[in-house]
């Protein structure tokens, strides 16, 4: 038979504004119908659980593949960002704000070679109308928040595509834009989009890659490339005459680092979450959903900037 994924929620605790986030979770996946999106199929509540049935795939978390890879170059890169703005422009078409791309949410739908890149976990996401900005609260991963957020401006789509600029980056090195072991300091270093690109590993990344780049990590959201025309530029859309096929050995060992980094991360955060006395007030997942199989999450949501909650193998548990 068919074999799919659940996400198992414990209904019979959650808050009024937690069910809403359910309700708004559901509709939001049962709307999106794409080959880059991890799909939902059934929707069922039954007796204190809501079940969410999606596809199940396979293939693991994008970043682990490409350390497994023989051979993988700036081309490569371009088809994975191709398929990620291929997931993110329907989204927004379809007025939907993912508000936690990361590598965590990009899974590979099976272990076949070339198999389809696709985006998971709209637990964040929300509806905005058209180009609508607005505050809609703190949410998303630390590395990845655009400078909007950060500054508590009204914000919308941008965010999304400020997250890809981030993934891309990664995706090239093996290691991010932004980073520093203190928060408030990462949180400077994105609000000023003080990044750069350093030599040697630079030098082998052709122009159109970082013109990419820099189209994405704009810090005026007004300014920065929208998924549509991201999806235009030459680097993606004519990837075979502008990308290097030259292999990228130095970014598999730094991405390799970089994931490790991640999961101990998790780890460490997962048994936080354990050994405090939480109220449990959402999921377990079982072990075999491949949707949530990531435990470095590190998600944040302080709608009303009182409530953090961070996301890992244990859900949103109260802090």
């Amino acid at each position: 038979g068919l074999e799919f994924a659940a996400k198992i929620i414990n209904t019979k605790k959650l808050s009024a504004r937690d069910h809403q986030k359910l309700e708004r979770e559901a509709r939001i996946c049962r709307l999106l119908k794409h080959p880059n999106i991890v799909r939902l199929h059934d929707s069922i509540q039954d007796e204190g659980f809501h079940y969410l049935v999606f596809d199940l795939v396979t293939g693991g978390e994008l970043f682990e593949d490409i350390v497994a890879r023989e051979f993988y170059s700036e081309a490569d890169a371009s088809h994975c960002m191709q398929q990620i703005l291929e997931s993110v422009s329907y989204c927004h078409q379809h007025g939907i704000v993912h508000r936690d791309l990361k590598p965590e949410n990009l899974l590979l739908a099976s272990k076949a070679k070339g198999a389809a890149v696709k985006l998971a976990d709209f637990g964040l996401a929300i509806e905005v109308q058209g180009d609508q900005q607005a505050w809609f609260g703190f949410a998303g991963t630390p590395g990845y928040l655009s400078p909007e957020v950060l500054r508590k401006d009204p914000y919308g789509k941008p965010v999304d595509i400020w997250a890809c600029g981030v993934v891309l980056y990664i995706l090239l090195v093996g290691y991010p834009p932004f980073w520093d072991e203190d928060q408030h300091r990462l949180y400077a270093q994105i609000k000023a989009g003080a990044y750069d690109y350093p030599s040697p590993e630079w030098d082998t990344v052709t122009p159109e890659a970082k013109n990419l780049i820099n189209s994405m990590l704009t810090v005026n959201p007004a300014k920065r490339i929208n998924a549509s025309e991201a999806l235009k530029h030459p680097w993606i859309c004519q990837r075979e005459r502008v990308a290097s096929v030259v292999h990228r050995q130095e970014t598999v060992d730094c991405l390799k680092k970089f994931n490790a980094r991640r999961k101990l991360k998790g780890a460490i955060l997962t048994t936080m979450l354990a050994t405090r006395n939480f109220s449990s007030r959402s999921l377990n997942v079982k072990k075999n959903d491949a949707i949530k199989e990531s435990t470095e999450s590190n998600t944040i949501e302080d709608e009303d900037s009182k409530v953090v909650s961070v996301k890992c193998d244990l859900e949103s548990r109260k802090q």
